[in-house]
């Protein structure tokens, strides 16, 4: 299932750019508890084998590094070679000796290659695929026998403030109809028991619902740069324009400097996990 690249995808809609990098791994920080916990409740036994499909910085792998420790392997796979060789290199550093990073496209029309994996792990990949249905059942075909597939993507439909003001509104719109353009699925967190049935895996043997509430003061910064991040490619398929996004951003602003305190919900991350049978 890993079609190897040279050099940078074009798949992703936020671009390669070392601010788009630096703005995954503060999101990586953001979610980390909460994945620690998903991680730390579905279980990931030490000496497993891992597969984290859709890897970025590589901050989930080490969360699963460090569960597996020295006699398990971790294996990232992204379409970004630079970002990849960067997270690499950080977990190397790190003491994280038996993690590796393929350059390579996650695809639905190919087997995983390396498998099969013990755990099965992908956060806010789906988001991002046009062919979501055909690439988790791919990704569940890696999974061994007894080993497990653990999922966690967004639900961006629920950004708001509370109360509710027009500024945050018109940004979440314009996130949403940005990222639809480009083919994402933005509220592909709530579907995922539904993506699982579709993708033949099955009923999730549970789920988990977290959200993150944070001042807009500092959320306008987060919520700036996932427009800007999404914006060039959004305006190249003619579905937003310039002019009303830097229109939209000047409000959040504005609002953001008035109430500074209010409250801002983020995208809710939904977790969804299916362990495979023994002789299954």
């Amino acid at each position: 299932m890993w079609t190897m690249i040279d050099g940078m995808s074009t798949g992703y809609g936020l671009g390669r750019t070392p601010q788009e990098y630096e703005r995954l791994r503060a999101q990586a920080r953001a979610w980390e508890a909460v994945t620690g916990r998903l991680l730390d409740r579905v279980g990931v036994p030490v000496g497993a084998s891992v597969l984290d499909a859709g890897c970025g910085p590589g901050e989930t792998m080490r969360l699963l590094a460090e569960r597996v420790g020295p006699s398990g392997s971790v294996v990232g796979v992204d379409a970004d070679s630079a970002l990849g060789a960067a997270a690499q290199e950080m977990l190397h550093g790190l003491g994280h000796g038996r993690c590796r990073v393929v350059a390579a496209e996650i695809r639905g029309d190919e087997p995983v290659a390396g498998g099969p994996y013990d755990v099965v792990f992908a956060r806010l990949l789906l988001f991002h695929l046009p062919q979501r249905v055909a690439v988790l059942g791919r990704l569940w075909e890696g999974v061994a026998a007894g080993g497990v597939l653990v999922v966690q993507d967004y639900d961006l439909s629920v950004v708001g403030t509370a109360p509710p003001v027009p500024a945050v509104e018109a940004v979440n719109r314009l996130m949403v109809e940005a990222f639809e353009a480009l083919g994402c699925d933005v509220r592909v967190g709530t579907r995922l028991p539904a993506l699982f049935a579709e993708a033949g895996v099955g009923v999730p043997d549970d789920s988990d619902v977290s959200g993150l509430v944070a001042p807009l003061g500092p959320a306008r910064m987060f919520l700036e740069q996932v427009v800007r991040g999404v914006l060039p490619a959004a305006v190249a398929r003619g579905a937003v324009d310039v002019v009303r996004a830097e229109r939209v951003l000047t409000g959040l602003a504005a609002e953001a400097e008035r109430s500074p305190g209010l409250p801002v919900l983020a995208p809710l991350l939904v977790g969804a996990w299916k362990r495979r049978p023994v002789g299954g």
